[in-house]
């Protein structure tokens, strides 16, 4: 079952989920919005973000293997299949991430 997950909006999170998908769609979504090293205990969750501040042409690749290689190592119930980026139109230097996974629950 294919999920599209955007960044532009926040939803909330919902503790101990039942629904399999739905758990699925928030640990991805915790995944993006979590900066690496910055779980105790856990310094390997999230996305690294050493590359702030670099030009958007350069990082867009760079990006895209980090969020790909996070949720695979993180999230084994889905499988990336996609991923595109935005600008923030409120933040013109900051882009969000489109990632379409594949569910396999």
């Amino acid at each position: 079952m294919a999920q599209i997950i955007t960044m532009s909006r926040f939803s909330k999170i919902t503790l101990a989920e039942n629904d399999p998908v739905k758990s699925v769609i928030q640990n991805v979504r915790t995944i993006l919005r979590t900066p690496k090293f910055t779980v105790p205990l856990y310094r390997e969750f999230g996305v690294d973000t050493s590359f702030v501040d670099t030009p958007i042409t350069v990082v867009s690749p760079i990006i895209y293997a980090e969020i790909r290689e996070a949720i695979e190592e993180f999230e084994p119930r889905c499988t990336v299949t996609g991923i595109s980026f935005e600008i923030d139109p409120l933040n013109p230097g900051r882009l969000l991430p489109t990632v379409e996974v594949e569910i396999n629950v």
